[in-house]
């Protein structure tokens, strides 16, 4: 569906009617076809945010050697017994104030580190889930920037 609804009650109703195993499905073909597209250098990254972020962390997931970087923001943690599976470097970013999403932070890392992949978690100081998204109160001008730099540090290095 794309876009802000304008509040998070409305985007929470768009959200409950999607179907999980359908985005998967269309993510995973879509970067199949993006992959074998001739424009393609045949390196993947992804990037998702909130909800998106949760994709995104899937994917990594889901596309083990066919994803090479996954930078999700505050998403929810893939299931855990599955980390192994990820070949993509991560670089996963938190807001501080989000209760939600940052219960999952610890066992995420720890089952990120014991299966070895190249990862690294940030945590924003000061900031609410949705900070990166400028058209809502939460919008951190600093945290966001300095998230997209790593992001985009994180692609440079391993898509080019």
């Amino acid at each position: 569906m794309g876009g802000y609804p304008g509040n998070d009650e409305d985007g929470k109703t768009l959200q409950r009617t999607l179907d999980p195993a359908k985005i998967q499905t269309d993510m995973r073909n879509s970067a199949r076809l993006l992959q074998a597209h001739a424009s393609c250098n045949g390196r993947l990254g992804v990037t998702g945010f909130c909800f998106g972020g949760g994709v995104a962390n899937e994917l990594a997931v889901d596309l083990g050697d066919a994803l090479h970087a996954a930078a999700p923001f505050y998403g929810r943690a893939p299931d855990l017994a599955r980390v192994g599976e990820i070949r993509a470097e991560l670089v996963v970013h938190y807001a501080e104030d989000d209760p939600r999403i940052n219960a999952q932070k610890d066992a995420y890392d720890t089952a990120l580190k014991a299966a070895g992949v190249a990862a690294e978690s940030f945590i924003y100081p000061g900031t609410r889930h949705g900070f990166h998204n400028d058209s809502t109160p939460r919008f951190d001008r600093e945290a966001a920037a300095r998230a997209w730099e790593r992001t985009l540090a994180l692609f440079r290095r391993r898509l080019a």
